[in-house]
């Protein structure tokens, strides 16, 4: 990044001239704007954020250490907080200033990609924990505290999901979360009494308004929860002893496959142990589950298919050979084994690959080649990202984002770029064939149907019509692609 390409200097341009004219006042070095002037290059996103907050400007370029206490900094910026809509504009503005700068320290180079997913992860879970502990406690000024039978204090429990459950976050996602709480009651010494239930879903409808509602300040996060049990159709929050009779009743597959990431984000140690228990029985099976190979096996044969059909062969993350791919391998074995190998009951996809390879359950050489590319995916897909901030993981076909990312990765070319990604994904996708062999041709032909329902809004009756025309008995083995192909 030591200079910077022609056209990456006029794409920067308009956005450089304004932000200049922002800092006059600021006696800022030479090296400093030169700095700047790079950053604005290569992200549309810092670029926007120094325009609108000036001050931003001089807080990277003052940022000497990649250390941050998201957790601290943002309970001491709530305290003075008195309303939700200022709750709001504290949060977005607190994602904005730290998110560009794990941006600002990524593009100089000054944080590895692992440390980078991780503090993604730790920003998220300091505002969803943040904004959950607000809410808390200005609505226990109104309803009362919730208790159990027993006079103990009741949380609203906010799980994890997906990457952020695994501490992968990458720059701009959604996250996917299930609310709960852990028991029944009443709420007590209010101005009024509800039950937990009503509480906790008052609180859940508040919390995700404060992530993911758009404002004039923007967004914190886009929030999923369909992940819950019966996804939409479902209550917004469950008790424990409501999640355990679903998934001992109706668990599906596919959530097996989800539940493998369930992370509770800023609980006791109590919540923890309980959660886990809860989770166990019916994620990791105390025998070798090998029906997963053949899960994995359909998965492939629809992941073919719908390459092929919305052509995502440039896609880092679900074409063949992407991120997903890794994904898939490590947590069949988590599945397949976990129950016999509590060391593989992680939800760190780097920590379970480490435990395969410990375990010789797969060669050395091939756990380090899949952690290779998985890093250098990842770190192409937090590229991708950071330029607008944007959820995507398709290489681009603009030219200026095309230079960015060669500039970035060294190289000089932009054919060079797609053929060292073409051959990463080249390598990954050999290792999973090896270990999952060729998808079946029953479930490529069935792939437009599977991932169409996924992405439908139908209620539970229409998808259960949908099905009993489509397939019986043996069939519904396919479901962990809907969650996968999510």
């Amino acid at each position: 990044m030591d200079r910077l390409p022609k056209e990456l200097v006029c794409h920067a341009d308009p956005y450089w001239q304004r932000l200049k004219s922002e800092l006059e006042t600021q006696e800022l070095s030479q090296e400093q704007l030169s700095q700047l002037h790079q950053a604005c290059a290569y992200s549309d996103f810092i670029a926007s954020a120094c325009i609108r907050e000036p001050e931003l400007a001089v807080v990277l370029l003052d940022s000497e250490s990649c250390q941050r206490n998201y957790q601290g900094q943002l309970q001491t910026l709530l305290q003075s907080v008195g309303t939700e809509a200022e709750l709001h504009r504290q949060l977005r503005r607190f994602r904005q200033q730290e998110l560009a700068r794990l941006a600002w320290f990524q593009l100089f180079g000054c944080l590895e990609i692992e440390d980078l997913l991780i503090r993604q992860s730790d920003l998220a879970d300091a505002l969803i924990q943040g904004a959950r502990d607000w809410l808390y406690a200005k609505l226990t000024e109104r309803w009362g505290t919730p208790v159990n039978d027993n006079s103990e204090q009741q949380s609203l429990l906010v799980i994890a999901m997906g990457k952020l459950g695994g501490r992968e976050l990458n720059f701009s996602s959604d996250i996917d979360l299930i609310l709960a709480f852990m028991e029944h009651g009443q709420t007590r010494g209010g101005e009024r009494s509800c039950s937990n239930q009503e509480f906790f879903t008052k609180l859940g409808r508040q919390l995700v308004r404060a992530l993911d509602e758009m404002t004039a300040d923007g967004q914190v996060y886009r929030v999923d929860l369909r992940l819950r049990p019966f996804g939409d159709s479902g209550p917004l929050v469950a008790s424990f002893a409501a999640l355990e009779d679903y998934y001992l009743c109706h668990g599906r597959d596919w959530e097996r496959y989800a539940l493998i990431k369930a992370r509770l984000i800023g609980s006791s140690a109590l919540e923890h142990q309980e959660l886990h228990q809860l989770l166990r029985p019916f994620v990791y099976r105390r025998y070798i589950d090998f029906s997963v190979i053949q899960a994995l096996r359909s998965m492939k044969g629809m992941i073919n298919a719908e390459i092929r059909r919305r052509d995502l062969r440039d896609n880092i993350k679900l074409g063949a050979g992407g991120i997903r791919e890794v994904e898939f391998i490590a947590q069949s074995f988590q599945l397949m084994r976990g129950g016999r190998e509590p060391a593989l009951q992680t939800q760190s996809l780097l920590s379970a690959l480490e435990q395969l390879s410990a375990d010789k359950m797969l060669p050395d050489e091939q756990v380090c080649e899949l952690r290779k590319h998985y890093l250098y995916l990842r770190q192409v897909e937090n590229y991708l990202q950071l330029f607008n901030d944007k959820q995507t993981q398709t290489l681009p076909s603009e030219s200026h984002e095309r230079l960015r990312l060669c500039s970035l990765l060294g190289f000089a070319t932009w054919q060079d770029c797609q053929q060292q990604i073409a051959g990463v994904m080249a390598s990954v996708h050999g290792v999973f064939l090896q270990i999952a062999g060729e998808g079946d041709a029953q479930s490529e032909s069935a792939a437009p149907f599977w991932f169409e329902l996924w992405n439908s809004p139908f209620t539970p009756e229409n998808c259960v019509e949908q099905l009993s025309q489509r397939i019986s008995g043996p069939r519904l083995s396919s479901w962990p692609v809907l969650w996968m192909g999510s």
